[in-house]
């Protein structure tokens, strides 16, 4: 009995010493979740919004998604941009299983245009003191339209001038947007109408989407209004205004979001945060993607091309060439480029190339002059802040290419002015050379050739004679005595 009551007492000794053991395998197994250091991917763009700037921040996204990270800070600080890219953007925003948070800095940044829809669409709104927000009016492509009322197009927005009651942010500030959001759009074209109006409904989405006052959104785009950072706090347009990195993940901690597959609560407070620099694509694709640099590659591509096959086989100009067109061609892709211009430019240049073989005296090169910047003025298709042709460069182009034609003209014309130099009618006027003594008679000896000559006056061996007409293969000549004594 006591053996047996000895034996229980070890084996329960032993299975609490398991069970210790487990629960401490356990723990160390499986650290608390405070125990995990916390990060944060941080992404500046400071610059228009492009096809690169998307390919950027989706990549950012991306990276913090993989890694688990608590959420991912766009530092933004734009004019502007396309829409294409910035509605890329929103997309992968809304998708985002990270909370993004968009915080406008550093002091004196700016979220205007289609930044504004990005703060909008961002789970978390923020900006520095000295920022300010709006002016979120699509731009018009032909100009503004009568009446004042803010036209639109196929890029973001650019900043435009706005009341100085929109400057203040003024007690009546959202009840002029609600007034104006209960009344239709008026003046401009029906396709301003329509563009300005989907706008608004887009962005109203977005702030009804996160809870943030749509009314005012409206009158962003409608009336291109703007905000500071404190106006934009006090009227529920953004979520906080943090002096920096450390300040705002504080701020935001225990905030909860909206995102795609529900609720979620942001824990941040301390986090590490690491800067996301642009990889070598993302490089690339912003030099090319820039319009001057675009416009520069496809001249020097159509160029080369032309180059190449005037003189065969330089292969030079055709190898740099072709890969500067592909490389401007894939631009284009993702530029809106009016291709109607871009078809004026290669004109231009053909009709140019053509001056030097046709003899237009001057027709084709000006008609060349004139397609190719025509089609240099509208070959991008938006009036969009960083989305334009540098006019000083489409200029410097247009006046090289004027006195390049001018040249050509010049050099026809003075072609035309010199003396036959092949053929019978060259040696109308030239001298030749007796090769005998005759008087009515002989031979003479001129370009390399032996001609029979008539002559007036009698001739003398070696004597140098004019040649006055050409019969056949007979030269009528005279000799040069008695051309100098008559």
């Amino acid at each position: 009995m006591i053996f047996r009551t000895k034996t229980f007492r070890v084996f329960g000794l032993l299975s609490m010493l398991i069970a210790l053991a487990g629960a401490v395998t356990v723990v160390v197994a499986q650290p608390s979740e405070e125990s995990t250091p916390k990060t944060a991917t941080l992404i500046e763009v400071q610059d228009a919004i492009g096809p690169a700037t998307s390919h950027f921040i989706r990549k950012g996204i991306d990276r913090a998604a993989e890694r688990g990270d608590a959420v991912m800070i766009l530092a933004l600080d734009t004019p502007g941009g396309l829409d294409s890219a910035m509605r890329e953007i929103i997309q992968a925003i809304l998708a985002s299983p990270v909370p993004v948070v968009t915080y406008i800095t550093p002091r004196g940044a700016r979220a205007a245009s289609a930044g504004t829809y990005i703060l909008y669409a961002s789970h978390v709104a923020a900006m520095a003191p000295a920022t300010n927000l709006g002016s979120a009016t699509p731009v018009a492509i032909g100009g503004s339209p009568p009446g004042g009322t803010q036209p639109a197009d196929k890029g973001g927005a650019d900043a435009q001038p706005n009341t100085e009651a929109n400057k203040e942010g003024g007690p009546d500030a959202d009840t002029d947007a609600k007034a104006g959001s209960e009344q239709p759009s008026s003046g401009g074209t029906a396709m301003e109408r329509k563009t300005i109006n989907d706008a608004i409904a887009y962005i109203r989405g977005l702030a009804e989407t996160h809870g943030r006052n749509a009314d005012w959104a409206e009158k962003a785009v409608r009336d291109a209004a703007n905000l500071s950072a404190e106006q934009a706090l006090e009227q529920n347009v953004i979520d906080v205004i943090a002096a920096d990195i450390p300040d705002l993940l504080a701020k935001i901690e225990g905030r909860t979001v909206v995102m795609s597959d529900g609720e979620k609560t942001i824990a941040a407070a301390g986090a590490v945060v690491e800067r996301l620099e642009p990889d070598w694509r993302t490089k690339l694709l912003a030099v090319i993607t820039n319009p001057t640099i675009a416009y520069l590659l496809m001249l020097i591509g159509i160029y080369g091309l032309i180059f190449e096959g005037y003189n065969p086989g330089a292969l030079v100009p055709g190898v740099v060439g072709a890969i500067c067109l592909l490389l401007a061609l894939y631009a284009f892709q993702v530029l809106p480029v009016n291709y109607a211009g871009l078809a004026l430019i290669v004109l231009g240049i053909v009709l140019m190339a053509a001056e030097a073989f046709v003899p237009s005296f001057g027709a084709l090169g000006i008609g060349g002059i004139l397609a190719f910047v025509f089609g240099s003025i509208i070959l991008i298709d938006t009036e969009a802040p960083g989305f334009a042709v540098s006019k000083p460069l489409i200029g410097g182009l247009a006046l090289f290419s004027g006195a390049l034609v001018f040249g050509i003209i010049l050099f026809a014309v003075k072609s035309f002015r010199r003396p036959v130099e092949t053929g019978l009618e060259a040696m109308l006027g030239a001298f030749a050379v007796a090769r005998e003594d005759f008087e009515r008679t002989g031979n003479v000896f001129i370009h390399g050739e032996s001609w029979s000559a008539v002559s007036s006056a009698p001739v003398r061996n070696g004597q140098r004679v004019r040649v006055t007409a050409i019969d056949g293969l007979v030269l009528n000549v005279e000799p040069e005595q008695s051309q100098e004594a008559s």
